[in-house]
């Protein structure tokens, strides 16, 4: 007898984007007698907006141990892979093909694997079905489950609680905790001050009271294209002395697609770098952290470095999170509570994500923050900042 749960989890919706998350389980149970066991388990998590989505692929070995590992399954709407990360991820029409990254093949009986896809989607975006394991199918035909929500007046079904408890979206003693609500014009003034770090172009920065995130400011760049053009806003506070990890929470909205070219729209200044920035950006359609005195990428610039990154959706507020070691030199970032693997410094050097970072450089210092935009060649962008968030403490979403 073989069986399917199926979960779904509600998140807040906002005005601006609907987040989704549809968790499905193709659990197995105790074989008839004459029935094939079945070779694994699958947990699909996927988060879903207008036209795109990404999930967390967990698959469990339930037959013999194996030294690597091909999952298969079937997408039953229209959807699109676009990228993955901790695996390769092929599409051809409906079948999707998820080969292990090498390092992850191993599976023993009741191992477990865990990697990651984004994609796009026109219209529908329902549960993939027919997930296999090395050829041997998870077990489980039923329906297409429905593509949204149940009514609010629906309770979930039972759902485990996440290992570690989200931190709290509150402030706290956070040096810099600022949502433009005591922005009067619409130039910053007070804490936040326009700069140009290196040379001025035609980028402005402004306080927008026509789009945020909660309240009703939110601080506008926009930013353009070239070299040497740059925007950006710094705030007053000296982050010297914040740590010994710093943690940065902000939400981000911008309108155009990270460019295949470097960009960059938060610069902190490092003085391990004597004052040279320590950038969060984009290069390749990904997220990248990019060290300015010489140019080295988390995660490196490789097909496989950049499939362990993420895009920054566009048209939607993102809750883009980061920890800065200033003591050890690691570096975690997360877009709302999920980790990029490819943003990841841990001190131990793993080729494509962070053996070029380490081999370069040690430990940051950053003691500013700067909000904007530079281009170092193609790349204009329309981007929002608001409940930004700097504190010795995880600060949450």
């Amino acid at each position: 007898m073989r069986t399917r749960l199926l979960r779904l989890l509600r998140r807040p919706w906002t005005a601006a984007v609907a987040a989704v998350a549809l968790v499905v389980s193709v659990l197995v149970a105790m074989p008839a007698s004459g029935a094939a066991a079945a070779a694994c388990r699958v947990d699909y998590t996927v988060d879903a907006w207008a036209g795109g989505y990404s999930a967390r692929v967990r698959v469990t070995n339930l037959g013999p141990a194996v030294n690597d590992w091909r999952l298969t399954w079937t997408y039953t709407g229209d959807q699109q892979v676009t990228s993955a990360w901790n695996a390769t991820v092929t599409q051809t029409g409906a079948s999707v093909l998820a080969v292990d990254a090498g390092w992850n093949g191993a599976l023993a009986t009741g191992g477990t694997a865990e990697f990651g896809v984004q994609g796009t989607w026109r219209s529908a975006d329902p549960l993939p079905d027919d997930f296999a394991l090395n050829g041997s199918s998870c077990g489980g035909d039923g329906g297409t489950p429905p593509t949204t929500p149940p009514p609010t007046t629906t309770p979930p079904t039972t759902t485990a609680p996440p290992t570690t408890p989200p931190p709290s979206a509150e402030c706290g003693d956070a040096v810099i905790c600022s949502d433009f609500e005591d922005q009067a014009g619409t130039e910053p003034s007070g804490d936040w001050r326009f700069t140009a770090p290196d040379c001025q172009g035609t980028g402005t920065v402004a306080v927008d009271s026509a789009v945020s995130h909660g309240g009703g400011r939110s601080l506008r760049v926009d930013g353009r294209a070239g070299y040497c053009n740059h925007a950006f806003v710094a705030h007053a506070a000296n982050l010297s002395s914040v740590g010994p990890v710093l943690y940065v929470r902000m939400w981000v909205r911008h309108t155009t697609a990270l460019p295949t070219s470097h960009v960059t729209f938060v610069s902190m200044p490092d003085s391990a770098q004597g004052g040279r920035a320590l950038r969060v950006g984009g290069q390749n359609g990904a997220l990248q952290w990019n060290r300015e005195s010489d140019d080295a990428t988390l995660p490196a610039q490789s097909p496989a470095g950049v499939a362990l990154s993420r895009p920054l959706p566009t048209d939607g507020w993102r809750c883009l999170r980061f920890a800065v070691d200033t003591s050890a030199g690691h570096l975690d970032t997360w877009l709302g509570d999920e980790q990029v693997p490819g943003l990841h410094a841990d001190g131990v050097p793993t080729q494509d994500v962070d053996q070029q970072w380490l081999a370069r450089g040690g430990a940051p210092r950053p003691t500013a923050l700067r909000l904007g935009w530079e281009s170092y060649a193609t790349g204009d962008d329309t981007l929002w900042f608001d409940d930004v968030a700097v504190g010795s403490a995880p600060i949450g979403c």
